[in-house]
């Protein structure tokens, strides 16, 4: 034993010598995945986001709120951080079914903008947040009221763009009171929450594949909505949805601006003859639609961020998810989305 002992002694000795230290085993940090699949939540409709400070600020359809996720990753939806940053109050004229909100950074300031109404779809308008912080999930949002033209009818998916140093608004609408047809519509702004003159229809629903939308007791709506600009160099698109969602053939629209200056010019928007994104039976995607458009954090790649149901017939309630995936550009400078992607697909995460 002594004989051990002087052996473990001088190994201790020789080790303090030269300055040894035990080595605890350590653990390997997890390598971030660079991989994700769709869909991007358990539920979520009509979904969209902004990105701003090297952040993604991403909202979509809840009906009574307006909820708001920061994330510096769009694949990592299901663990970023989330805020309700506005329940309106009851008993308003937008208190209920508050649907489509977009939340962006325009002229210095965080807008939100959503449709909503009393409990009665006729009643549909579109109405307006403003906070001044420079990060929307703290400050005050301010209810800065209606925002519409001054014919004030019926009005949903509100999308606000900057077009050569002008503010815009599109949406979609009914010409009249009476449902049975929506368009999408187009009109300036003076400001963030200020239509500013006559609103111009530049999209009614008329090509076959955008007028599937029977209701069942002989009735039907065409379905014009969810308009959404895409701007790629020299070129102005607006991407909209078009069918009822209640039905599988929702599918996106193209709508190219073909003027110079004047986005009032209905004449000047040419609708594309067939949808640009639709279902995929064979990939179990069905009713794409309600989208919007993202860049990469790196700023080099294009992302579509769109809703669709896993299966047949599922038409407009809670079982639409968000998905996302990137697109393309056609040699014409069109956008080329593809076909949707597959449910649980491995795909590349967007570009850093």
């Amino acid at each position: 034993m002594n004989k051990i002992l002087s052996i473990i002694t001088a190994a201790a000795i020789s080790c303090t010598l030269q300055n040894c230290t035990a080595q605890k085993p350590q653990k390997q940090a997890a390598t971030p995945s660079k991989t994700f699949t769709n869909p991007l939540l358990p539920q979520g409709a009509d979904p969209y986001s902004f990105y701003k400070d090297g952040f993604y600020y991403y909202t979509h359809t809840t009906g009574n709120r307006v909820d708001l996720w920061k994330t510096k990753d769009l694949a990592d939806l299901k663990t970023a951080e989330r805020k309700t940053i506005y329940t309106p109050p009851a008993n308003t004229s937008y208190s209920k079914e508050l649907w489509a909100p977009e939340v962006m950074f325009l002229r210095g300031k965080w807008y939100a903008y959503f449709a909503a109404d009393d409990g009665k779809n006729d009643n549909h308008r579109m109405y307006v947040l403003e906070n001044a912080s420079q990060d929307p999930m703290w400050g005050e949002w301010i209810f800065k009221g209606k925002v519409g033209d001054a014919t004030n009818k019926w009005a949903i998916d509100g999308d606000v763009f900057e077009y050569k140093n002008q503010l815009y608004m599109i949406w979609s609408g009914w010409e009249g009171d009476v449902n049975g047809q929506q368009n999408i519509f187009i009109a300036k702004m003076k400001d963030p929450w200020t239509v500013d003159g006559d609103r111009v229809k530049i999209s009614s629903p008329q090509l076959d594949w955008e007028t599937n939308g029977d209701l069942g007791n002989n009735e039907h709506v065409n379905v014009n909505e969810g308009p959404q600009a895409l701007q790629h160099n020299d070129k102005l698109f607006i991407v909209y949805s078009a069918s009822g969602c209640w039905t599988d053939f929702y599918a996106l629209g193209l709508l190219t601006f073909t003027g110079t200056d004047n986005l009032l010019d209905a004449a000047a928007w040419k609708k594309s003859d067939k949808p640009v994104f639709k279902q995929s039976p064979e990939n179990g995607v069905y009713a794409p639609g309600h989208n919007s458009f993202f860049k990469s954090p790196d700023g080099k790649e294009d992302w579509i961020l769109y809703h669709a149901n896993s299966k047949p017939g599922q038409g407009c309630g809670g079982f639409r998810t968000p998905r996302a995936q990137k697109f393309t550009w056609n040699a014409d400078g069109t956008p080329n989305f593809g076909i949707p992607a597959k449910e649980g697909a491995e795909l590349q995460k967007p570009s850093e």
